[in-house]
Formats: C-alpha cells, structure tokens, sequence
C-alpha cells in the first residue's frame, strides 16, 4: 500500500512540473533577450553575479526551449570576464549559462581603447565573441526582434 501512495505521490509531482512548465511556456512564449552589462562589478563582483543570477533566473522562467540569450559586454562590463580569471564563482556561473547556449559578446572599441588581450585577460573568449562595438551591437539585435534588458 505504501508502495502505491508512493507512486501515486511521484506521479502528482511529475504531472504538477509538467503543468508549471506548460504554463510558463503559454504565458511566456519564446523569447530573444539581450543583456545589456556595462557597470563595474562592486565587492566580490556581487553586481555580476546578480546579473548573471537574473540571467539563469529568466532562463529559468521561460524554459530553455523557448529563449535565445545575448549579454553584451562593453565598457566596465568587460570587467566581469576580467574579473572571472580569477574568481571561481564568477567562472562557475559564466560557464554555467555558456551550457545554456547564452552567447557573451565584447566590444572590441573597449579591448583596443583599454589595451585588453581577449586571449589573455578575459575568461573563456574566443575570436568569434567579439563586436566591432557593444552599443552598435545592441541597436542591431534590437532590430532583430530582441528585448533590451539592463539588469
């Protein structure tokens, strides 16, 4: 008896998931999101782990069907994958939403106007994450359909 009530419990639970997930997704549909980062980080990076945290969050909410996610990075932003060289939460969350297919862009403007080596200095970026400008490569994802948001 214990054994059905038991399954019986599981199978609620799977069916309750299923069902929140099939709401999110009516409610939200699929989404194309880009994240706009040109701040510093503050104290233990704790203001790029927030923006990383909303970024995981949404991810979250939407479904990972049904969203498509930038982030931006010019200015102080570039700090936050500066700053990931040697911080392993910092890694931990960056690689983490890297699984997740959210692609990292960077400005080039910011590496040549600072004299950043994006294969030196910044934590896993690769020729093809970087933008000839992070405010023009904003404007043009606007034009393709995605939402601005500045956490």
């Amino acid at each position: 008896m214990r054994l059905i009530f038991a399954i019986a419990a599981f199978a609620v639970t799977l069916i309750s998931l299923n069902t929140a997930q099939a709401v999110a997704d009516d409610r939200y549909g699929k989404q194309k999101v880009v994240y706009h980062i040109n701040y510093e980080g503050g104290e233990d990076a704790k203001a790029y782990r927030g923006a990383l945290r909303n970024i995981q969050n949404h991810i979250n909410a939407v479904g990972r069907d049904n969203i498509e996610v930038k982030v931006v990075l010019h200015g102080n932003g570039v700090s936050l994958l500066q700053d990931a060289k040697t911080n392993e939460k910092l890694q931990s969350d960056v690689t983490s939403l890297k699984s997740q297919q959210v692609a990292f862009s960077v400005c080039k403007n910011t590496l040549v106007g600072r004299n950043i080596s994006y294969e030196n200095d910044l934590f896993e970026v690769f020729e093809e994450d970087i933008v000839p400008s992070g405010v023009a490569e904003l404007s043009y994802l606007q034009q393709q359909g995605y939402t601005y948001i500045k956490p």
